[in-house]
């Protein structure tokens, strides 16, 4: 059985929220996933200090942003990581939470 965690109840209540009202503008939607995979790099920079392999080849991260005209769609597309399930489970409900400023704290913290 799948385990469950108190937001699920609520996660569709806070999906229709974010599509009706903060992602229903195309530019703050955009931004947003420009921002969420500019995270995900700066996370893979990160654990790339004590976990070299998961550097990037020859240092080079991006963000690309692909349009399809015809299609009427834009593909983002980057070379960070993702998300574990504990990540995912903290940041559902959140908007707009970036994850770089906890990295920066993490490595403070690390360096004390």
């Amino acid at each position: 059985m799948a385990e469950k965690h108190s937001f699920q109840a609520e996660i569709q209540k806070v999906l229709d929220l974010m599509i009706h009202s903060v992602y229903s503008n195309k530019e703050v939607f955009l931004r947003e996933l420009v921002s969420n995979a500019s995270d995900a790099i700066d996370k893979r920079k990160y654990v790339s200090l004590s976990k070299t392999d998961l550097a990037a080849p020859n240092n080079e991260y991006f963000v690309k942003i692909i349009p399809d005209a015809k299609a009427r769609t834009l593909k983002i597309i980057d070379n960070g990581i993702g998300m574990t399930k504990e990540e995912v489970i903290e940041n559902i409900g959140t908007i707009a939470k970036s994850g770089t400023k906890q990295f920066v704290e993490m490595a403070k913290q690390l360096k004390e």
